[in-house]
């Protein structure tokens, strides 16, 4: 130590003449010393209170305060000042006692050569303690941070390591979410690690064996997504394993690294990729039929209106010609004109229905009507309709909707149902376009539903979709099927993919206002 740096001691019951003696060595030793004298508890109390000591030099028994009162004193303020006893006269017993009290040392005042070297180690000792208990309290502090973080991560962090020359695995550390996560405990895990492994579905054990010595031996990052089944647990997860690895000293690898639950995120691109597959195919088949009609309309055009013009030109040619007839003659003539011209105009009629049915421009609802008289009478099967109100408001391109689902909700019907009776409910509230389809046929199934040609399921649901809408059909096996579509007018607050959840059979307009205000949801088709 530097002779200009000082030294503060404190002396509990030394006369004048022996701190001077204790100033004088430790001055030989190098040290400048700042130095106060007590005698009384109440003047150690004070003293301790009005500044950090470095040392405190005690004397053994005195008839005042003793080293026991001196060092019980310490501990109530919870001081780790070192307390060195100098004494004139002490026993071993009492040495001894006083040493397991928590005295640093001791020494006779006879005999003062070790007090120098005795300070020196005690300074260094209090020093060396309190950068143990900074860096304890730093890594205290360390762990609870790093205990936060991990258990608010939504994923397992953990350590894993490969044995350079066994190749025995094992977890040295895993967090506490293994157990939301893996169905075990990180103690678990930590004493045996091949339970996860064991998770793994046997499809993928494989790859995650080979990425894991892939990682190894060219210390790259870890990187592994495979399906776990956890013990108990019907469901499938997918995980997402990453972690970097590093060489130990003995030639092991170990991993930091973290696993996650991506079960939700596969699912989405699985669902993504399906929803692309049956868009595709639905475009196709859109563009099909969209080529079969213009096909159609082509023949019936060409065959029809076509040939019956050709039929009219083939009357009128021979009265173009200059040769005299009879009047019956020109009069028979108009007339087959006349009953070809009627025949154009029918097929010109027909052909703009099945474009554009003129009867939308009188509204959805004597729309939907007419569509439902109009396939009664072509099959047969009773259709009755039911609407609360006379007509009901809509632009151009929601109707036509509309009127394009029903239609082809009853085709799917006389194609498939085998039914004898329809119930079609129209219902127009609170900005909503409810739309019910309810026949007693065969009922569709779920298997029905999912057949990857069932272009006019998809199509009506595409349609409704597009209009911020919802479709729903669901199916009793042998009493029927009901198709459902819920459409808004305007600018609802309303989102799609949704239905709202109507409790039991509709009968009436009241029971949808009163569903349609409690804004139910119900789930994802």
């Amino acid at each position: 130590m530097n002779i200009e740096e000082k030294l503060k001691i404190l002396m509990v019951g030394h006369s004048e003449k022996d701190a001077d003696q204790v100033l004088r060595v430790l001055s030989h030793g190098g040290f400048k010393v700042d130095c106060l004298r007590v005698s009384t508890a109440a003047a150690l109390y004070d003293a301790l209170k009005i500044r950090d000591w470095d040392v405190i030099l005690s004397d053994f028994d005195l008839p005042e305060l003793s080293a026991q009162e001196v060092l019980r004193i310490m501990k109530s303020e919870e001081l780790d000042t070192p307390l060195i006893i100098v004494s004139s006269q002490i026993g071993e017993e009492a040495v001894e006692h006083i040493m397991a009290l928590g005295a640093y040392d001791f020494m006779m005042k006879s005999n003062l050569a070790r007090l120098v070297p005795a300070i020196r180690r005690s300074l260094h000792e209090v020093k060396n303690f309190q950068r143990f208990i900074t860096t304890q309290t730093a890594l205290q502090k360390s762990e609870a941070l790093f205990q936060a973080i991990t258990s608010n991560l939504p994923g397992v962090v953990f350590q894993f390591l490969l044995s350079g020359n066994n190749q025995q695995t094992s977890f040295p550390y895993v967090s506490d979410a293994s157990e939301t996560l893996l169905g075990l405990s990180p103690q678990m895990l930590m004493e045996n690690p091949e339970l996860f492994p064991a998770l793994i579905l046997p499809e993928d054990k494989k790859s995650y064996h080979q990425l894991m010595m892939t990682s190894a031996e060219q210390l790259s990052t870890w990187n592994w997504e495979g399906c776990i089944q956890v013990k108990g647990d019907s469901d499938i997860k997918w995980i997402s394993l990453r972690a970097t690895p590093r060489k130990m000293a003995n030639g092991a690898t170990l991993w930091d690294g973290i696993m996650i639950n991506i079960t939700r995120n596969k699912l989405a691109e699985r669902e993504i990729v399906r929803s692309r597959e049956q868009l595709a195919e639905l475009s196709s088949y859109l563009q099909r039929v969209k080529e079969q009609e213009r096909a159609r309309i082509a023949r019936e055009i060409h065959d029809d209106i076509g040939g019956t013009l050709t039929a009219i030109k083939c009357e009128l040619y021979p009265c173009m010609d200059t040769t005299a007839r009879k009047p019956e003659f020109y009069q028979q003539k108009a007339k087959s004109i006349e009953s070809l011209v009627d025949r154009v105009i029918d097929s010109t009629r027909r052909i703009s229905l099945d474009l554009r049915p003129g009867i939308l421009d009188c509204g959805i609802v004597a729309a939907v009507q007419w569509q439902a008289k109009e396939f009664s009478d072509r099959t047969g099967i009773v259709c009755k309709v039911s609407c609360a109100n006379d007509e009901i408001s809509l632009d151009s391109d929601l109707a036509i909707a509309i009127f394009r689902v029903f239609q082809e909700t009853l085709t799917n019907i006389s194609k498939h149902a085998n039914a004898s009776r329809i119930q079609v409910k129209l219902v127009e509230l609170e900005g909503l376009i409810f739309l019910e389809v309810v026949d007693n046929g065969c009922g569709i199934t779920d298997i029905d539903m999912e057949k990857q040609d069932s272009f006019g399921i998809r199509g009506m649901r595409e349609r409704c979709q597009q209009l911020k809408g919802n479709f729903h059909i669901a199916g009793d096996p042998g009493k029927g099927t009901k198709v459902t579509i819920l459409i808004p007018t305007g600018n609802l607050d309303y989102q799609p993919g949704h239905v709202v959840e109507l409790e039991g059979r509709l009968e009436g307009s009241a029971q949808l206002q009163t569903a349609v205000k409690k804004k139910k949801k119900v789930s994802r088709l």
